[in-house]
């Protein structure tokens, strides 16, 4: 289902896992997971495992994807990539960094936000669209996966952090995609937009969200 949020030049490779599924992670990639517990190993061996066979279909040989400091997947050179995972959905996303700078995706379930944390997540604009909305979707998790597409996008092109309160999101259920400004105060000498647009689809239970950022032409 991700796959129809991003252009068709973006590989894509999606899986259904059962709780007790893992896979076997690369020894480049173990320390990442070195003291993980048995929960956290499965999900990243699972998504490892989903962004190699994504690499695949772009002719990319089956290599390490280890983890950065702050968690990121560190992809092969000329590569872009995503990962995301929840309750038992996982997908990968890449790319060829010459046709696009940066993608990010998000998969949630499909289910109200815990008590108190759209305030954490949101601004008052967005919540103020929320009440007003005519359909009664789960609005604030789309918002919060929104950003975080937005902030995996974000993250490996200018190494800066992107808190929640840093875009204000704008669904536009009509089209199913999403337009987020971000703060004008985030690297002021940047030359990247200060404007994302991304897709999103509320289906099978999932809320899925894509932002990709093309290279230049």
């Amino acid at each position: 289902m991700i796959e129809t949020l991003l252009p068709s030049n973006v590989a894509v490779h999606t899986c259904r896992a059962s709780e007790g599924s893992a896979v076997q992670v690369m020894a480049e990639e173990e320390s990442a997971i070195a003291t993980a517990v048995k929960s956290r190993r499965r999900e990243f061996s699972i998504g490892r495992a989903c962004a190699r066979a994504a690499l695949s279909k772009i002719g990319v040989p089956p290599c390490a994807i280890p983890s950065g400091p702050h968690r990121e997947p560190l992809w092969p050179s000329g590569i872009v990539g995503s990962i995301t995972h929840c309750a038992g959905f996982y997908a990968a996303a890449v790319a060829l960094q010459e046709e696009y700078v940066a993608l990010g995706i998000d998969a949630e379930v499909d289910e109200e936000l815990p008590s108190g944390v759209l305030s954490l997540i949101s601004r008052d604009e967005e919540r103020y669209w929320i009440a007003n909305a005519s359909a009664h979707l789960n609005w604030g998790r789309l918002i919060f996966s929104a950003k975080e597409s937005i902030f995996k996008a974000w993250f490996p092109l200018t190494r800066e952090w992107l808190g929640f309160e840093d875009a204000v999101v704008t669904i536009v259920p009509d089209d199913g995609s999403f337009v987020a400004q971000l703060s004008h105060k985030l690297a002021p000498a940047t030359d990247y937009p200060r404007e994302l647009r991304g897709r999103f689809l509320i289906a099978n239970g999932l809320i899925l969200t894509a932002v990709f950022i093309a290279g230049p032409r």
